[in-house]
């Protein structure tokens, strides 16, 4: 009797179960794109994303209110829209342009509030704001074209014949970075296309208009009863966003090549080094985390700055040591930056790597001027003024003496001289710098003179 009750239990639960799974209340989950785009925005849609496949969501959609922002985060963005599993639309409350509108054509469906509009994607300068080279226009208008052909093709039956078109025109999307492009009562040869809601509507740019959020998914995905859920970033996203905005990781080069610079000038452990270490890490940190650095990048770094001791310390000179280690140090931090395989490019854009490069050029140029600085200001007045001795300090003396003597004896050259490099004298290892031509190694050198700490040599006449 009792397993007849359960076998009846279990039949009940096994038909109930489907019909309550069916009454589950769908989840729409929002994530919100109200400000320039930029990495906290791929950051944002990333989790917000991951979030939404999570829970189960039936729909993600995307609150936009932007006026554009970078085109690497916007390609990055608009890749992982159309990659998704889960439809994605995106609603236009006000503004899609420039990158906005590149993210809105890589969504499923567009919808647009009465007053919105979408277009305006001209690649510009960021220092002025001017049209950047023609180079990166045609690079723009590949994407948007790819994007809007992206969405494929519809069938349409006119008057009994069979028509093929675009779902969205790949021309509508070209031109609203090209104003050489002309879309008939739209935009001529001399504008950028830029379309408010019933203009996007006719040219199958928008698949409909609503006041709000609820009636875009009332009217249009037709669900009445839904859960709405904002995905919503934590400080942790705002701080990871912030380091790997491009100006922060180019500021980050700068803090490690100056700290490497100024603590191999004064071996030991001090601030330099505190102030190095800590741009590194806060430099490939969130790059580790967000997938983009690897192990053996950061290794790579290491071994660069590895090579560069060796340079210094062991075989003094400028030769292979040294140039190894800068060309480890340069890729390690461009490789980083961008989604590659091991050494292997494939699939990273020409822009992308570009950006990468610029980005830590900019930082490395900005090492060096912040070296040249420093040097200049050492024992002036001001928070260097202590980071020399000065001649006025009782018991001391500024300039080292000794090597005055040093001028007239004879020695061998310890490293090739190009044209700096070191020399034994009297037992003792010393920087020195030819005075004519390059110095190879172990030939006899005579001391000419001595001036701003540093020993000046010529060949030995035989």
């Amino acid at each position: 009797m009792k397993n007849l009750q359960r076998l009846l239990i279990l039949s009940f639960l096994l038909l109930v179960n489907p019909l309550i799974a069916q009454e589950e209340t769908p989840l729409i989950y929002r994530v919100n794109i109200r400000e320039n785009i930029g990495s906290n925005s791929w950051i944002y849609l990333q989790n917000g994303l991951h979030e939404a496949s999570l829970n189960n969501a039936r729909a993600v959609i995307l609150h936009m209110n932007t006026y554009g922002g970078g085109v690497m985060e916007a390609d990055s963005m608009r890749s992982a829209i159309l990659n998704y599993s889960l439809p994605v639309y995106v609603f236009i409350d006000n503004n899609a342009a420039s990158a906005g509108a590149l993210i809105s054509i890589a969504c499923d469906s567009i919808f647009m509030r009465n007053s919105a509009s979408i277009g305006a994607a001209t690649v510009v300068e960021g220092g002025s704001g001017a049209a950047a080279p023609d180079k990166y226009q045609s690079y723009m208008r590949g994407i948007m074209r790819a994007t809007a052909e992206s969405h494929g093709k519809k069938i349409t039956i006119v008057d009994g014949d069979t028509l093929t078109q675009w779902r969205r025109d790949p021309l509508v999307a070209e031109a609203m970075v090209d104003e050489k492009i002309v879309v008939p009562g739209y935009a001529d040869s001399t504008q950028i296309l830029t379309l408010t809601a019933s203009q996007a509507m006719a040219l199958g740019y928008c698949e409909g208009m609503a006041e709000s959020l609820h009636e875009l998914v009332v009217t249009h995905l037709g669900i009445s009863d839904y859960k709405l859920e904002t995905y919503n970033p934590t400080f942790y996203d705002k701080v990871k966003g912030f380091l790997t905005s491009g100006v922060v990781q180019a500021l980050l080069i700068m803090f490690i090549i100056g700290g490497i610079y100024f603590e191999l000038q004064s071996p030991g452990i001090g601030f330099p080094t505190a102030a190095s270490i800590t741009a590194a890490i806060l430099y490939f940190a969130p790059l580790y985390l967000t997938g983009y650095a690897q192990n053996w990048e950061v290794l790579l770094f290491m071994l660069g700055l590895i090579f560069i001791v060796f340079e210094l310390f062991v075989f003094p000179g400028f030769g292979f040591s040294g140039i190894t280690g800068i060309v480890l140090i340069f890729s390690s931090l461009v490789l980083a930056l961008i989604g590659n395989i091991r050494f292997s490019l494939d699939g990273v854009n020409t822009l992308e790597l570009f950006r990468a490069v610029m980005i830590v050029l900019g930082g490395m140029g900005m090492g060096v001027a912040l070296i040249i600085y420093l040097s200049s200001r050492i024992g002036m007045p001001g928070f260097l003024k202590q980071a020399a001795l000065h001649a006025d300090e009782e018991g001391f003396v500024s300039v080292p003496m000794e090597p005055l003597e040093l001028v007239g004896q004879t020695g061998v050259a310890a490293t090739v001289l190009r044209p700096s490099g070191k020399v034994l004298l009297g037992g003792s290892y010393y920087d020195a710098i030819s005075l004519r031509g390059f110095i190879e190694k172990d030939v006899v050198v005579v001391v000419k003179r001595y001036e701003n700490f540093q020993l000046y040599v010529m060949r030995k006449e035989s």
